[in-house]
């Protein structure tokens, strides 16, 4: 398939263990590479799911979060990556149409999309604000899950999307600290804040070019 060309050849049975290995040792690099060179199974498994009506772009979007969170949980000693991240993957996209039949694909920026670690009601205009910025004009907008799925995907690099799901709990990711971030990445807590709030201004720039 022609897609498939835009997606580098998977690792060997020996390089998928070196670049575990280093992985392990805390080498983000080789994390980036272990994703990187496993797209080609999330786009073949995202294939089967085409008849479901979605686009091929979302189903892999959407399969990209199972492979990330594959890499990020393996372990090393129970056999391929591989077969760990199929079942991975193939449990996200499952998960986007259940949920999807939860709920009405029409969202606007101020549509509850959850709640924050205290409780309070969380929307996604409240994910495109800045600490240091007033409220902007708070103009609707209405879309499609679909849409705004394109724009998080498009927007922000893997570490961004990263950190913003599990700062604000999205895609069903656990919600971490921002320490408990910077411990993964092994970099400070004030970088975490730093990349966030990059993060945000950049899905704010995405919305506002929508309406």
């Amino acid at each position: 398939m022609l897609f498939l060309k835009s997606f580098k050849e998977p690792l060997t049975r020996q390089e998928e263990m070196h670049y575990l290995d280093k992985y392990m040792q805390g080498d983000d690099r080789a994390r980036e590479i272990l994703i990187e060179r496993n797209m080609r199974l999330v786009a073949h498994i995202a294939k089967k799911y085409r008849p479901s009506g979605k686009s091929l772009e979302e189903l892999i979007s959407v399969g990209t979060i199972g492979l990330v969170k594959a890499v990020n949980n393996f372990d090393i000693d129970k056999g391929r990556l591989a077969t760990f991240a199929s079942r991975c993957i193939e449990n996200e996209i499952l998960m986007m149409f259940r949920n999807d039949k939860k709920h009405s694909k029409e969202v606007s920026l101020f549509e509850s999309i959850g709640t924050d670690k205290d409780g309070n009601d969380l929307s996604l205009i409240d994910l495109i604000e800045t600490d240091d910025e007033q409220i902007y004009e708070k103009c609707e907008l209405k879309g499609n899950i679909e849409k705004l799925n394109r724009v998080f995907f498009k927007v922000l690099n893997r570490r961004e999307r990263y950190i913003i799901c599990h700062r604000y709990g999205i895609y069903n990711c656990e919600i971490y600290t921002q320490s408990k971030i910077a411990e993964h990445f092994q970099i400070s807590r004030s970088y975490v804040s730093r990349i966030e709030k990059k993060a945000l201004c950049k899905l704010k720039k995405a919305m506002e070019e929508l309406l």
